[in-house]
């Protein structure tokens, strides 16, 4: 097990695009134009401050997680294999590829290599371009081969610099995101200042380096961004298609980067959906949003060598039965309350039928299956009948995909990021609600609004984009903790738009009668300003504190097993194991792999259970037969899941295959009435006995503390 021990020594602002200017009654004696003039300057000067405080957020962030990295690790001083393997589980397998392509004879080869591997899943040539996305793993090689940096710099630096320089990007994007929505680069300041403060709920970047949400997420705040300055209102057709261009380029490089993509743009178009449903966005606008999304994911299926799994994601189902629906419903925006209302519940079940019907369509002729793990699981998340499927039992178990716990909110709140997201949200929600009321309700309500006129609520179209988009991820992040990384970044934007947005200080100051234009600008700047003091004063000290604390990397055992296994083992030998521990095989030794971390696939999924039948009740000549099938020629078993106590009981790997075979849990508690008792005592625990009837099929050939190598005979 890798654990980390103690080392030992040897104001400016720029005004808001719709925000009209009051109107100044002057002689015509050239005070106007010197007016204009000063205000120009002034405006210059304000966005030269902002970009430059947003570079200097973003490249400090940067520096940040990797110092925390390096401190943590004391990576410039560990091994190369103990390098490797805190690149953990699938990090270590993404991170093999780069590898590979950097060891390969020239490019060509090592493009070969993936295209046909037969070293990541043994007896199979897959094409790890069409299953995996680690292109840019591949860019990355191709990158370090042809600049002249190689006396200069290692690549796993070359790597992991790359990453943490991603994270500028993150930091620019959020920063201006929030600055955009507010008018003022305040805003982007202190949301940049609570990523940075809420670090362990924003990001885990610095000890998770090459996990594929790293790349893909500065990608997805820039795509969102520039869908925030897409729009605004009064762009001129020039800054719209560049703003469209860059959507595109970011809505690409998202896509290419995370197996997840499709999920994240089909909440995202979601949001598209119910803000045009309410006449809360331009139409016009939100299809060409719709046809980037579709194009950009056709464009990486292409580039996946046409991966079916993108062909029949409900994104492009969705979105295509929304375009069908519209062209089909014509008069959907006009009429009366109720009239509307009927056409949209009308709609909303013909884009849903469309969705099925199509998803249904596409799958039925690809024969496709790919993603079934995930439908299974989250129909036994949300209580839809229980479930002994392993694999999605093997996601309900795992704390990444359980529910957000309640600590989160505590951490948050400590940096008073939580309580002022929820007060923005609430004022959101409301001007939100009666907006999209206002609109449904057309020409017959004007009278009852006009009642209003003292506290008359407006939402821009950028500000409702990002409203239901920190809602909908927000209700994905409660329901699975993984995925609260999307959510929790949006909130310091949100968060932060709010404090200091002209528009939400006004409807409150003119809903209780206090309103003046002096008395807005003076909360608007003076609360996040006690809010960045604050901020420094509580948490400067802690994170000096934690850049000052230096740790080492040690993991001996599974440094002793790498070493053992180079040394003592042919290149052609196969390994079967845990997922997560022959990622780290494949990095640091280069030996054929029965299976690995990534899931996204049914035959790798039926063979990984398969292969964990070593750690059921199963019989040796059968746990023998199904490893040699597989051309199986090493078994490593680990004490840590035969003997596993960080889950609970009927959740422990052990209990999911007890259950998936039909047997009875180990231990005392309750079981289902129709599990049997197995025939066979635990395979993992029966074969350290050197039995007879184990020992003519494995011999032991290496142990420690943490793991046993058993290698299989190869009988006629």
């Amino acid at each position: 097990m890798t654990t980390i021990r103690q080392r030992r020594v040897g104001k400016g602002t720029e005004v808001a695009e719709d925000q009209p200017p009051e109107e100044k009654h002057v002689k015509p004696d050239g005070k106007t134009l010197s007016d204009r003039t000063g205000g120009k300057l002034w405006n210059i000067l304000s966005i030269t401050v902002g970009g430059i405080l947003a570079i200097s957020l973003g490249l400090l962030t940067s520096v940040y997680v990797a110092t925390l990295h390096e401190n943590d690790l004391w990576f410039s001083n560990i091994k190369e294999v103990e390098r490797e393997i805190s690149f953990r589980t699938e990090c270590g397998l993404y991170y093999s590829y780069y590898k590979q392509m950097i060891q390969a004879a020239s490019i060509q080869q090592g493009l070969h290599g993936l295209v046909y591997d037969n070293k990541t899943e043994s007896v199979r040539t897959i094409n790890i371009l069409e299953r995996m996305n680690v292109y840019q793993e591949v860019f990355l090689s191709i990158l370090y081969r042809i600049l002249p940096i190689q006396q200069y710099l290692e690549p796993v630096y070359f790597y992991i610099y790359t990453l943490f320089g991603l994270q500028a990007v993150y930091v620019i994007a959020l920063y201006v995101t929030s600055w955009l929505l507010s008018g003022t680069w305040l805003s982007g300041l202190l949301a940049a200042c609570w990523y940075i403060t809420n670090r362990i709920d924003t990001t885990r970047v610095e000890f998770t380096i090459p996990l594929r949400e790293n790349w893909a997420l500065p990608f997805f705040a820039v795509q969102i961004a520039a869908i925030t300055y897409l729009l605004r209102t009064h762009l001129q057709p020039a800054q719209e298609r560049l703003t469209l261009m860059a959507v595109f380029i970011a809505t690409f490089l998202f896509s290419l980067t995370w197996q997840f993509n499709q999920f994240m743009m089909l909440i995202q178009a979601l949001a598209l959906f119910v803000l045009d449903c309410f006449d809360m966005l331009p139409t016009a606008k939100v299809t060409r949003l719709y046809i980037i999304q579709i194009s950009g994911l056709l464009l990486v299926c292409v580039l996946q060598f046409f991966n079916s799994m993108i062909l029949g994601s409900l994104l492009i189902s969705f979105n295509a039965s929304v375009l069908i629906a519209r062209t089909i419903q014509k008069n959907l925006k006009k009429g009366g309350l109720l009239n509307r209302l009927g056409k949209l519940i009308l709609h909303v079940l013909l884009v849903l039928c469309l969705t099925l019907i199509i998803n249904k369509f596409i799958k039925k002729i690809l024969n496709l299956e790919s993603d079934e793990h995930i439908f299974k699981f989250l129909k036994a998340k949300f209580g839809f009948g229980a479930t002994r499927d392993f694999d999605a039992n093997l996601y309900l178990c795992e704390e990444a995909f359980g529910l957000l716990p309640l600590n989160t909110f505590s951490r948050l709140s400590d940096t008073l990021l939580f309580y002022i997201y929820i007060f923005v949200l609430f004022l959101m929600t409301v001007a939100a609600v009666i907006v999209a009321f206002r609109n449904l309700s057309g020409s017959n309500q004007v009278q009852f609004m006009e009642k209003m006129e003292e506290c008359t609520i407006t939402l821009k179209p950028d500000a409702a984009y990002n409203l239901i988009h920190t809602v909908l991820f927000g209700c994905l992040a409660l329901s699975t903790m993984r995925m609260k990384y999307l959510w929790t970044s949006h909130m310091c934007v949100f968060a932060s738009f709010g404090v200091c947005s002209t528009e939400v200080w006004k409807l409150i100051l003119k809903c209780i009668h206090l309103y003046t234009s002096q008395r807005t600008h003076v909360i608007k700047y003076s609360i996040p300003i006690i809010t960045l003091l604050y901020l420094s004063y509580k948490f400067w000290p802690g994170i000096m504190d934690e850049l000052s604390e230096l740790r080492e990397f040690y993991d001996p055992d599974t440094v002793e097993l790498m070493n053992w296994i180079k040394s003592n083992t042919p290149n052609t030998a196969v390994f079967a194991g845990s997922m997560q521990l022959l990622a780290g095989v494949k990095l640091c030794t280069g030996r054929t792999l029965t299976n690995h971390p990534h899931y996204e696939d049914k035959n790798l999924r039926e063979r990984t259970k398969q292969i964990y039948q070593m750690y059921a009740k199963r019989s040796p000549e059968d746990v023998y037969r199904i490893l040699r099938s597989f051309g199986t020629d090493y078994m490593i078993l680990e004490d840590s899941i035969c003997y596993e106590r960080r889950h609970s009981r009927g959740c422990r790997l052990r209990d999911l295959l007890d259950i998936a075979n039909g047997h009875i849990m180990d231990g005392l508690g309750e079981n289902e009435p129709d599990l049997k008792p197995s025939l066979y005592p635990r395979f993992c625990e029966e074969i350290k006995k050197n039995l007879p009837s184990y020992t003519i099929h494995f011999t032991r050939v290496f142990q420690n503390k943490t793991f046993h190598v058993y290698k299989l005979a190869k009988h006629k």
